[in-house]
């Protein structure tokens, strides 16, 4: 009888051991999966809801996340505007939830939507944008033109149309240097 309840409390104890030791082994695969994961992984999961975005240079960004690109993130904010950040200026994101999206390589097309494809669309529809810098400070006119490491900006009033006689000057921008990018309703 002794080695009957010997032999079970050695089976107590292996088997306690092994639970043990999946449970460190589980813990630890998840730290290494987590460990793996980007940022932008981590964002896509909150595509369709609310989030803060902490900016450098223009500060809180609030909306609903709509979409993510190679190297920025499309928020609609309360005010209905589409707010295009670079990724590289954000700082904090708040709002995240609990989901997760696998992490994946974007196919040839999704890399090649990066900021200066979203800018070059801007530039095509004429829109009127606030850029603001990464260093705080805030430009309003129209992406005339977009080059491999700059935009060039006409600048003109907020409620003006881009035109000849409204344009102030025109600004070369280094892409690195843009924080935000917010269109501007004119309602002209």
């Amino acid at each position: 009888m002794r080695w009957q309840q010997l032999f079970a409390d050695l089976q107590a104890q292996f088997e306690q051991e092994e639970v043990s030791a999946e449970r460190a082994e589980a813990g630890s695969r998840a730290r290494a999966e987590v460990g793996g994961l980007l940022l932008a992984d981590r964002v896509r999961g909150a595509v369709g809801a609310p989030v803060a975005l902490t900016v450098r240079g223009a500060g809180q960004v609030v909306g609903d996340l709509v979409e993510l690109g190679a190297d920025w993130l499309l928020v609609s904010d309360d005010l209905g505007r589409d707010v295009l950040v670079a990724s590289t200026a954000v700082r904090a994101v708040a709002g995240l939830g609990r989901r997760t999206a696998a992490s994946e390589t974007p196919g040839p097309v999704c890399a090649r939507l990066d900021l200066r494809r979203a800018l070059r669309g801007l530039a095509r529809d004429r829109a009127t944008v606030q850029l603001v810098l990464d260093d705080g400070s805030v430009l309003v006119g129209t992406v005339d033109r977009v080059g491999a490491d700059y935009l060039e900006l006409a600048e003109h009033a907020v409620d003006a149309a881009r035109r000849a006689e409204a344009v102030q000057g025109v600004r070369a921008v280094v892409l690195s240097a843009v924080a935000v990018v917010r269109t501007v309703s004119t309602g002209i």
